[in-house]
């Protein structure tokens, strides 16, 4: 089924094909400039630090919905051996196999294409069985530290949690921005908290993933306007799951990725950060979101921490 109108009115507003030039390969990171790291580090008063990850564990987020996003698979390779003979210093080592994208994690340019195109107007072919991505792989994109803003969604609403059929609009954003005293500006990473991750930390796997609060068609238009280097949020799916139009599936991962070139994260545990920026008052801070440097690879595992 082809993509309606109405997302390719949207896709052209969008648009950054060309924008950073022809070879560019970051998209929207181009935003985080040395400036934009300046001022984000002035944003660090206390040095708390909260870490934003979900622990990775063989039974994680994963359910088998995404076939071969599979949960960590964690095995030990060798215990206390003593490798250069007995009584020498002893080595334990371990292994994993895992989904990139299987826990907190970034989604790459090239982890979704339409219309046979990725980011900058690349053939989607580019992204081979082989080689990977090409293009705009997940190494391209070597440092992701910025300012960081916590858009509480959900405490704006005056909710813990949003139901799991709320698409979050722009009119939710602009009301997360003035319940937190703040504004978000050109490089900014903006983390949208639901509070759905918490149906995950209560044991509930299925329900995490369906039916789920996430992010509207309307909101790349709203990130585009604001010059947003990246957004994350706590759910699976990013996006509304179910989607807000019948058969129009993962419409804001082809708008962010593909039109905007704006990275994306799943999975991110907000809630901690969401009780400490209550605390101090405050929704901006300091983000390390480091990515994995797989080499083509669409997506990475990713540890960030807020530091306020």
């Amino acid at each position: 089924m082809a993509l309606p109108e109405e997302f390719h009115e949207i896709a052209g507003r969008v648009n950054n094909w060309g924008r950073w030039g022809a070879d560019d390969e970051i998209g929207t990171l181009n935003l985080i400039t040395d400036e934009v790291v300046r001022e984000a580090a002035a944003c660090v008063r206390t040095g708390r630090r909260v870490p934003l990850a979900l622990p990775l564990r063989q039974d994680g987020v994963q359910t088998g919905v995404m076939p071969g996003r599979v949960n960590p698979l964690h095995v030990m390779v060798q215990i206390n051996q003593e490798l250069f003979g007995p009584g020498t210093v002893a080595c334990t080592d371990d292994a994993v196999t895992m989904g990139l994208q299987a826990g907190t994690h970034w989604d790459a340019l090239p982890h979704v294409s339409h219309s046979g195109r990725i980011y900058n107007g690349r053939p989607a072919h580019t992204v081979t069985a082989h080689g990977g991505a090409e293009y705009s792989g997940i190494d391209k994109a070597r440092h992701i530290v910025s300012r960081g803003v916590l858009l509480d969604v959900a405490r704006a609403r005056g909710v813990d949690r949003l139901p799991g059929g709320h698409a979050v609009t722009p009119e939710d954003l602009a009301r997360a921005e003035e319940f937190g005293g703040v504004r978000v500006r050109a490089g900014d990473i903006v983390l949208v908290r639901t509070g759905q991750v918490q149906v995950y930390l209560a044991g509930d796997r299925h329900g995490y993933g369906y039916p789920s609060p996430g992010l509207s068609l309307r909101t790349p238009e709203w990130f585009h306007a604001r010059d947003v280097a990246a957004v994350a949020n706590d759910t699976l799916t990013f996006e509304i799951f179910p989607p807000e139009s019948e058969n129009l599936w993962l419409p804001v991962h082809a708008l962010d990725l593909v039109e905007m070139g704006m990275l994306q994260g799943q999975n991110w545990n907000l809630e901690k950060l969401s009780t400490a920026c209550g605390e101090e008052g405050r929704y901006a801070f300091l983000l390390s979101a480091m990515p994995e440097p797989f080499t083509g690879a669409t997506g990475t595992p990713v540890a960030p921490v807020a530091v306020l």
